[in-house]
């Protein structure tokens, strides 16, 4: 226990150095943060730059094929674990509830009603949570959106693989290079955001899919 905390502190140390600085000179330690918080905006503007330059086409091509769905009276099914699970519910609202003008679509997070998730994952296992909730809902007509940071959640996998099957509209967001959701044809499109590092990658899922979402709602606008 005590050699995994000193780990957690080695590692918080490593990421915002200024809070463990021994000096008591206030100005450089807000210097540090400046600069920390510099760094890793720049960081996420490059990420998105570089998302933008590979993907802004297939982004665009994605969300035409979201409406065309939406417009043949499908649903979106969001889905993710941890961090991503709480992004999934992002994304379902952001559809359902985007507020001003834009029109609400039908769009739900498959993580968010625990006794259903609580009960998959204790009656069969946390590998089916989001298979089985496709299997009952999904149609033809529907998409799934599975996001990960690694690319590598077994139950995503499942997820697509399902989805694949009822011929849904398939998007995957993924970190790093993709993981495991790399090498599935059960994806039609998948969204690589190429980092290594958690925050960055999350941070660009979101914008990722903001994007979708406005591009879906102007496909959706009448000519």
């Amino acid at each position: 226990m005590r050699q995994e905390n000193q780990a957690g502190a080695e590692a918080m140390e490593s990421l915002y150095p200024f809070l463990y600085s021994d000096t008591s000179d206030l100005s450089a330690v807000l210097d540090q943060v400046r600069a920390s918080t510099v760094a890793k905006v720049a960081e996420i503007a490059d990420l998105r730059q570089v998302i933008a330059e590979r993907d802004g086409a297939r982004l665009a091509d994605c969300a035409r094929q979201a409406a065309a769905r939406f417009r043949a009276g499908g649903r979106l099914f969001a889905f993710g674990n941890g961090g991503s699970a709480t992004d999934a519910q992002q994304l379902a609202t952001l559809f359902l509830n985007p507020g001003g003008d834009a029109p609400p679509l039908p769009a739900f997070g498959l993580a968010s009603d625990t006794s259903v998730v609580t009960a998959l994952c204790n009656d069969i296992g946390v590998e089916v949570v989001f298979a089985r909730q496709l299997a009952a809902f999904g149609g033809r007509n529907d998409i799934a959106v599975g996001l990960s940071t690694s690319g590598n959640s077994a139950n995503l996998v499942r997820a697509f693989d399902e989805a694949s099957r009822r011929g849904m509209l398939t998007i995957g967001l993924a970190g790093y290079e993709g993981g495991t959701m790399a090498e599935l044809d059960s994806i039609d499109y998948l969204l690589v955001a190429p980092s290594a590092s958690v925050h960055r990658i999350q941070e660009a899922q979101t914008t990722i899919y903001q994007v979708l979402w406005e591009l879906t709602v102007a496909a959706l606008a009448p000519a």
